[in-house]
């Protein structure tokens, strides 16, 4: 499956997210780039995050977020795997 830009364009932003605090969000400015800003609208429309603008990560936005940043840990090298 290729990744789109507007794909790896909410990859990124998944990424800011810390996983360690559930009551850690993040705010989009509107001086961000384009693609940042229209990638958390994408991933408001798709139920991963709580606002149009960033906010928090919703359940499945949490679930989301765990498999990827633990995907990218193991590609990174920087993971154990058992």
């Amino acid at each position: 499956m290729p990744i789109s830009p507007l794909l790896n364009a909410e990859i990124r932003v998944l990424t800011l997210f810390n996983l360690d605090s559930a009551m850690e969000g993040i705010k989009v400015h509107k001086s961000a780039d384009e693609n940042t800003l229209q990638a958390i609208k994408r991933l408001h429309e798709k139920g991963l995050v709580t606002q149009d603008d960033g906010g928090y990560l919703t359940d499945l936005g949490i679930h989301c977020a765990e498999h990827l940043q633990t995907a990218l840990r193991i590609l990174n090298g920087t993971s154990q795997i058992s």
